[in-house]
């Protein structure tokens, strides 16, 4: 867990003032049936958001944690992340990792085996395994933002 905290506190350290020198035009161009870089982050902050609840819930909820699977599309276009002030999207994908970093942080490490049901993934998962894998999906969509070098 120490190495998945680490990757999530240097990309919270890092990213904000790489995003803030994105071109606006950049964030917002969208391919046909894609999204856009403003739409991928605004993704990540309804990833974010559905994620902090699996965190808190997979530690005091009856085992195995059953997570439940988000409409992404539907979410991305109801939260109107494309007409979201820049500023105010980066802040909030920040400060809502910021607090996910807090709880993961604070997870006794008997809780990281807790057991998690995803709807997805034959057979059971851990709930470190879950947090690894939120981590690794953040990093998957910021390499769409900023390209393969992190």
């Amino acid at each position: 867990m120490e190495k998945t905290i680490a990757r999530l506190t240097h990309l919270l350290d890092t990213l904000p003032e790489r995003f803030s020198k994105i071109n606006f035009l950049e964030w917002e161009f969208r391919h046909p049936n894609k999204w856009s870089k403003k739409e991928i982050l605004g993704h990540l902050v309804d990833s974010a958001c559905n994620n902090h609840q699996r965190f808190l819930k997979a530690q005091f909820e009856e085992l195995p944690f059953k997570v439940h699977p988000y409409n992404q599309n539907q979410l991305v276009a109801l939260n109107a992340w494309q007409q979201k002030p820049m500023a105010e999207l980066i802040n909030l994908w920040e400060t809502l990792n910021r607090q996910i970093l807090r709880v993961i942080k604070r997870i006794p490490a008997d809780q990281l085996d807790n057991s998690c049901d995803v709807y997805d993934k034959e057979g059971l998962v851990t709930l470190g395994w879950l947090i690894e894998d939120y981590v690794v999906h953040m990093e998957h969509h910021l390499k769409q933002i900023l390209g393969p070098e992190l």
